[in-house]
């Protein structure tokens, strides 16, 4: 497997994770929790589509 898909794995990961975190944050009734677990939701998903274009206009994916 490319270096590149398996950064692309992580990010993947990641953003499953943090996604998680959300119904964690809803179970805890923490509404500081849900809108931090969205937040890096949106962080780490935006990240992961900067990299994926940036693999994709040097050609690595």
């Amino acid at each position: 497997m490319k270096n590149a898909k398996v950064v692309m794995a992580f990010f993947a990961l990641a953003a499953v994770l943090a996604m998680c975190s959300i119904g964690i944050a809803v179970a805890f009734k923490s509404v500081i929790g849900i809108i931090g677990a969205i937040l890096l939701v949106c962080a780490i998903m935006g990240y992961g589509f900067k990299t994926k274009r940036q693999f994709r206009d040097k050609g690595l994916l």
